[in-house]
């Protein structure tokens, strides 16, 4: 584990390039093995990550000495109980039985299986569905190179058959619900007030300025004068072939 070190969103010269970050509590970052690299182990506890809005599961993978290499972290999925054993199948076999937890190649899954944690290429490691409450879902194996699968956003594409993937959506599903109840819980999470740009100055926003209580003038855009509320942009030129539908606006 290693201390993160805040700069509340300034950079080098100290001026602030990303707003709304300053303060927070000091927090420690745990490794979590999203390759899976062990391939069975014991779940022997459930903690909380500051880092990430799900909780991580702590699995046991060695013998009687327990050394710090015996224990890895992964995401928790949602049903997953202290003293379950997971474990992590990376050959193409069929008729398995999987439980939530369990990692293996997407061309174990049959179409219909909800996962977690996939990877987008054999070997990368898990990007897809990390966050509390996010699933992928297997809709078909489109042929013997591709699984098709619809992302959180909505969005379908195409994955690798070879690429690791892990049963079961992830927990803690309701932190959506969260309230923070007061502002100083704001300040541990390292966010500062928020400002409308229809109330500072015309140096500091691009809606600033005006003589009493004005709508900005033009249509919304960021401090930077990018547009905003829901104008793409994003690249096209960025698109996959493997991307088969466009996210959900």
């Amino acid at each position: 584990m290693r201390s993160t070190y805040r700069l509340a969103g300034r950079n080098d010269y100290g001026r602030v390039t990303v707003p709304h970050q300053g303060g927070g509590h000091k927090q420690n970052y745990r490794e979590i093995d999203w390759l899976r690299s062990k391939d069975n182990g014991i779940v022997v506890d459930l903690e909380y990550d500051p880092q990430r809005t799900a909780h991580l599961a702590k699995l046991y993978h060695g013998t009687f000495t327990q050394t710090e290499k015996d224990f890895t972290y992964i995401i928790a999925p949602k049903g997953v109980k202290i003293f379950d054993r997971l474990r992590a199948l990376r050959e193409k076999q069929h008729n398995f039985f999987f439980r939530a937890g369990d990692a293996s190649l997407l061309a174990n899954f049959e179409p219909g299986d909800v996962v977690h944690n996939v990877e987008l290429s054999p070997g990368q490691g898990g990007l897809f569905a990390r966050a509390a409450g996010t699933f992928c879902q297997v809709l078909q194996h489109s042929s013997d190179r591709y699984a098709k699968l619809r992302l959180p956003s909505g969005s379908q594409r195409l994955v690798a058959l070879d690429c690791l993937a892990t049963m079961g959506m992830v927990g803690n599903e309701k932190f959506l619900l969260r309230n923070l109840n007061k502002a100083g819980r704001s300040r541990w999470l390292n966010r500062r007030p928020e400002v409308r740009g229809v109330a500072m100055n015309p140096v500091d926003h691009p809606h600033g300025g005006g003589q009493g209580k004005t709508s900005g003038g033009r249509p919304s855009v960021t401090p930077k004068g990018w547009p905003t509320k829901g104008q793409p942009t994003r690249s096209k030129k960025h698109c996959s072939k493997l991307v088969l539908s466009p996210r959900k606006k």
